[in-house]
């Protein structure tokens, strides 16, 4: 199968994000309270975004969270056709999977909850930064960053 890596990039990134929301949210109950992992860079704090990634654009209606469901998955979609008619490198497979799972786990959590759940905060050098986001993403903004950088690129 041509387009494996692809696949199994957005399957990885989608399990590792839900898998770690689970863990961190139900199972260590961080919206009892922060955790410390290595404060002040890493910080486990709980939080429901309502608008996308990193928190930007809350909106809190219904009609906001499928308008942002609607947009991840043509995103996702056209990522992902875009992709299939072309002839990608394996890195911008995998990169492209990183932002279609990234992307369909965020679109998990709107379905599930109405929100996505966040747990991640960094703060570095007096720096406070007050937003909380998810590895989903991460992997979002590292897949898109990924194919901008290695668009036409024949790294095998």
């Amino acid at each position: 199968m041509r387009y494996r890596l692809l696949l199994w990039a957005a399957l990885a990134a989608f399990l590792i994000d839900q898998i770690s929301k689970y863990l961190v949210v139900h199972v260590m109950r961080v919206a009892e309270g922060s955790i410390d992992v290595l404060p002040p860079l890493l910080v486990f704090k709980y939080g429901e975004n309502r608008g996308i990634n990193f928190g930007l654009f809350q909106g809190d209606t219904d009609a906001a969270r499928w308008v942002l469901i609607g947009i991840s998955l043509a995103i996702s979609l056209g990522v992902l056709i875009w992709l299939l008619r072309s002839t990608p490198s394996k890195l911008m497979q995998f990169c492209g999977g990183l932002l279609i799972g990234g992307a369909l786990a965020n679109v998990l959590d709107r379905v599930l909850y109405g929100y996505v759940l966040d747990f991640l905060n960094m703060s570095c050098c007096g720096i406070n930064n007050p937003f909380v986001f998810n590895l989903a993403d991460v992997f979002i903004f590292a897949g898109a960053i990924g194919l901008v950088l290695f668009d036409g690129k024949k790294a095998s």
